[in-house]
Protein backbone atom coordinates (compact mmCIF):
# COMPACT_ATOMS: atom_id res chain seq x y z
CA UNK A 1 0.00 0.00 0.00
CA UNK A 2 3.21 2.28 1.10
CA UNK A 3 4.20 2.01 -2.70
CA UNK A 4 1.08 2.63 -4.47
CA UNK A 5 0.94 5.57 -2.09
CA UNK A 6 4.00 7.08 -3.68
CA UNK A 7 2.86 6.45 -6.96
CA UNK A 8 0.42 8.95 -6.12
CA UNK A 9 -3.22 7.32 -5.13
CA UNK A 10 -4.42 7.64 -1.83
CA UNK A 11 -7.61 6.46 -0.04
CA UNK A 12 -9.96 6.99 2.47
CA UNK A 13 -12.04 4.14 3.76
CA UNK A 14 -16.11 4.43 4.75
CA UNK A 15 -15.00 3.17 8.24
CA UNK A 16 -12.99 6.25 10.03
CA UNK A 17 -9.67 5.22 10.31
CA UNK A 18 -7.43 7.69 12.17
CA UNK A 19 -4.75 7.52 15.44
CA UNK A 20 -7.27 8.13 17.81
CA UNK A 21 -4.53 8.93 20.98
CA UNK A 22 -2.45 11.08 18.75
CA UNK A 23 -4.15 15.12 18.28
CA UNK A 24 -5.50 16.20 14.72
CA UNK A 25 -1.77 17.74 14.34
CA UNK A 26 -0.03 14.48 14.63
CA UNK A 27 -2.38 12.90 12.39
CA UNK A 28 -2.24 14.78 9.98
CA UNK A 29 1.37 15.51 10.31
CA UNK A 30 1.78 11.58 10.06
CA UNK A 31 1.18 12.14 6.06
CA UNK A 32 3.09 15.02 5.59
CA UNK A 33 6.35 13.78 7.13
CA UNK A 34 6.22 10.72 4.64
CA UNK A 35 5.36 13.21 2.06
CA UNK A 36 7.91 15.49 2.36
CA UNK A 37 10.58 12.72 2.73
CA UNK A 38 11.04 12.32 6.26
CA UNK A 39 11.50 8.78 7.77
CA UNK A 40 9.77 8.40 11.08
CA UNK A 41 13.29 8.03 13.65
CA UNK A 42 13.30 8.20 17.51
CA UNK A 43 16.58 10.84 16.19
CA UNK A 44 14.41 13.99 15.46
CA UNK A 45 12.32 15.77 17.34
CA UNK A 46 9.46 16.56 15.19
CA UNK A 47 9.01 20.41 16.41
CA UNK A 48 11.81 21.51 14.68
CA UNK A 49 10.84 20.04 11.23
CA UNK A 50 9.46 23.83 10.08
CA UNK A 51 8.50 22.61 6.69
CA UNK A 52 6.39 19.57 7.75
CA UNK A 53 5.12 21.99 10.41
CA UNK A 54 4.21 24.55 8.47
CA UNK A 55 2.30 22.10 5.71
CA UNK A 56 0.56 20.78 8.81
CA UNK A 57 -0.50 23.57 9.83
CA UNK A 58 -1.70 24.90 5.96
CA UNK A 59 -3.68 21.18 6.22
CA UNK A 60 -5.64 21.60 9.66
CA UNK A 61 -6.96 25.59 8.11
CA UNK A 62 -7.99 23.66 4.96
CA UNK A 63 -10.10 21.24 6.71
CA UNK A 64 -11.27 23.27 9.50
CA UNK A 65 -9.83 21.80 12.19
CA UNK A 66 -7.24 24.79 13.06
CA UNK A 67 -9.20 25.52 16.58
CA UNK A 68 -8.75 21.74 17.16
CA UNK A 69 -5.54 21.39 16.95
CA UNK A 70 -4.39 19.83 20.25
CA UNK A 71 -7.80 17.85 20.72
CA UNK A 72 -7.06 14.24 20.73
CA UNK A 73 -8.73 12.32 17.58
CA UNK A 74 -10.85 10.16 19.37
CA UNK A 75 -12.36 13.59 21.40
CA UNK A 76 -13.66 14.86 18.16
CA UNK A 77 -16.99 14.42 16.67
CA UNK A 78 -17.74 12.03 13.86
CA UNK A 79 -18.12 14.92 11.32
CA UNK A 80 -14.61 16.36 12.18
CA UNK A 81 -13.17 12.64 12.75
CA UNK A 82 -14.04 12.23 8.44
CA UNK A 83 -12.74 15.29 7.78
CA UNK A 84 -9.37 14.82 9.71
CA UNK A 85 -9.19 11.57 7.86
CA UNK A 86 -9.50 13.56 4.32
CA UNK A 87 -7.16 15.52 5.48
CA UNK A 88 -4.47 12.76 6.53
CA UNK A 89 -5.57 11.36 2.67
CA UNK A 90 -4.31 14.59 0.79
CA UNK A 91 -1.44 15.22 3.39
CA UNK A 92 0.68 12.75 1.43
CA UNK A 93 0.27 15.21 -1.87
CA UNK A 94 -1.55 12.12 -3.67
CA UNK A 95 -3.04 13.29 -7.26
CA UNK A 96 -5.47 10.65 -7.24
CA UNK A 97 -8.24 10.34 -3.99
CA UNK A 98 -10.29 8.08 -3.51
CA UNK A 99 -13.11 7.87 -0.79
CA UNK A 100 -15.64 5.25 -0.31
CA UNK A 101 -18.76 6.80 1.16
CA UNK A 102 -17.46 9.55 2.79
CA UNK A 103 -20.34 11.50 4.26
CA UNK A 104 -22.03 8.18 5.42
CA UNK A 105 -23.79 8.82 8.63
CA UNK A 106 -23.80 12.28 8.51
CA UNK A 107 -26.69 14.59 9.22
CA UNK A 108 -27.58 17.21 5.94
CA UNK A 109 -25.98 19.89 7.33
CA UNK A 110 -22.89 18.10 7.96
CA UNK A 111 -23.17 16.38 4.42
CA UNK A 112 -23.18 19.91 2.84
CA UNK A 113 -20.36 21.43 4.14
CA UNK A 114 -18.14 18.01 3.70
CA UNK A 115 -19.50 18.20 0.19
CA UNK A 116 -17.42 21.87 0.36
CA UNK A 117 -14.82 20.68 1.84
CA UNK A 118 -14.00 17.30 -0.36
CA UNK A 119 -14.25 19.94 -3.20
CA UNK A 120 -11.95 22.13 -2.05
CA UNK A 121 -9.25 19.37 -0.75
CA UNK A 122 -9.39 17.64 -4.20
CA UNK A 123 -9.21 20.48 -6.39
CA UNK A 124 -6.41 19.94 -9.40
CA UNK A 125 -7.11 16.18 -8.03
CA UNK A 126 -8.67 13.15 -9.70
CA UNK A 127 -11.66 12.12 -7.45
CA UNK A 128 -12.70 8.74 -7.25
CA UNK A 129 -15.97 8.11 -5.13
CA UNK A 130 -18.23 5.22 -4.54
CA UNK A 131 -21.60 6.46 -2.84
CA UNK A 132 -25.03 5.79 -2.36
CA UNK A 133 -26.21 9.25 -1.73
CA UNK A 134 -27.17 10.91 -4.75
CA UNK A 135 -26.64 14.38 -3.53
CA UNK A 136 -23.24 14.21 -2.64
CA UNK A 137 -22.84 12.25 -6.11
CA UNK A 138 -24.54 14.88 -8.05
CA UNK A 139 -22.44 18.05 -5.96
CA UNK A 140 -18.87 16.57 -6.60
CA UNK A 141 -19.23 14.41 -9.67
CA UNK A 142 -17.79 15.87 -12.81
CA UNK A 143 -18.70 12.12 -14.46
CA UNK A 144 -20.74 9.58 -12.89
CA UNK A 145 -20.32 5.77 -13.35
CA UNK A 146 -23.86 4.07 -12.42
CA UNK A 147 -23.53 0.40 -11.49
CA UNK A 148 -26.59 -2.01 -10.86
CA UNK A 149 -25.53 -5.34 -10.54
CA UNK A 150 -22.21 -5.27 -11.11
CA UNK A 151 -23.13 -3.69 -14.53
CA UNK A 152 -22.02 -0.27 -15.68
CA UNK A 153 -25.24 1.11 -17.25
CA UNK A 154 -24.74 4.68 -17.70
CA UNK A 155 -21.67 6.96 -17.83
CA UNK A 156 -21.68 10.46 -18.98
CA UNK A 157 -22.08 14.33 -16.60
CA UNK A 158 -24.42 14.25 -13.96
CA UNK A 159 -27.48 16.19 -15.83
CA UNK A 160 -27.21 12.85 -18.52
CA UNK A 161 -27.06 10.79 -15.57
CA UNK A 162 -30.33 11.98 -14.13
CA UNK A 163 -32.33 12.31 -17.16
CA UNK A 164 -31.02 8.89 -18.10
CA UNK A 165 -34.00 6.69 -18.10
CA UNK A 166 -32.12 3.29 -17.17
CA UNK A 167 -30.85 5.25 -14.40
CA UNK A 168 -34.51 6.23 -13.47
CA UNK A 169 -35.66 2.85 -13.72
CA UNK A 170 -33.43 1.40 -11.70
CA UNK A 171 -32.88 3.67 -8.88
CA UNK A 172 -36.12 5.50 -8.55
CA UNK A 173 -38.99 3.21 -10.60
CA UNK A 174 -40.37 3.84 -13.28
CA UNK A 175 -42.45 7.33 -13.87
CA UNK A 176 -45.89 5.21 -14.23
CA UNK A 177 -44.93 3.57 -10.83
CA UNK A 178 -44.72 7.01 -9.19
CA UNK A 179 -47.99 7.69 -10.50
CA UNK A 180 -46.58 10.71 -12.93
Amino acid sequence: PFEINRLGLSRSFQITNIFPKLSVFENLRCGVLWSLGYKYTFFKFLSGLKDANDRTNELLEMIHLDKKRDVLAVNLTYAEQRALEIGVTIAGGSDVILLDEPTAGMSNSETERFIELIKTVTQGKTLLTVEHDMGVVFGLADKIAVLVYGEIIAYDTPDKVRANPRVQEAYLGSMEAQGH
